[in-house]
């Protein structure tokens, strides 16, 4: 009986380590793809650390940054000299949903957050791809490469640097 309860401990640990990471970093491939087929792909990297920090640096088909934190959205855009500031009112939290995602099989793993479903797939114990349905219906694949979590990151690469000629938009 210890046998099977410290096997069943063991499992929990090794599950929740795949799972648990204070932070990630990767290239990512984008494709968003509407009801009728149509795709768009974006190309690009991510670095994003606990609590709630996100830096998304898209580099094709156009050049933008996203900078998340768990108050607000700053989305700086180099070709038409903008930025948009927008304050979150969702909850939610990329750490906290691959932590609570559920093994679906062997890689697998599905969390449901805000009545969306993401599909979490790993490969060597490291997000390798999320999917999900966005708020239009259209079906999200985010493909991670050159991954690489829990380091330690400054919290300012996560401040926006807004140079003064660009034009603000507050939401």
């Amino acid at each position: 009986m210890k046998f099977i309860i410290t096997l069943q401990i063991m499992f929990t640990m090794a599950i929740s380590s795949v799972l648990e990471m204070s932070s990630f970093e990767a290239d990512f491939n984008q494709t968003i793809t509407d009801d009728k087929g149509k795709e768009l792909s974006y190309n690009g990297h991510i670095v994003a650390s606990k609590p709630q920090y996100a830096l998304w640096s898209y580099k094709e088909p156009v050049e933008k940054s996203v900078y998340i934190t768990s108050q607000q959205v700053t989305v700086i855009e180099p070709e038409i000299e903008q930025a948009i500031i927008r304050k979150i009112t969702s909850d939610f939290d990329f750490f906290n949903m691959i932590k609570k995602a559920k093994k679906k099989r062997d890689n697998i793993y599905i969390a449901t957050l805000n009545e969306s479903k993401y599909t979490i797939k790993l490969e060597n114990s490291i997000v390798k791809s999320i999917s999900y349905l966005d708020e239009f219906e259209n079906r999200v694949d985010i493909i991670f490469s050159n991954q690489s979590k829990n380091k330690i990151y400054s919290q300012d690469i996560f401040r926006a640097k807004i140079p003064v000629e660009y034009d603000i938009i507050r939401d």
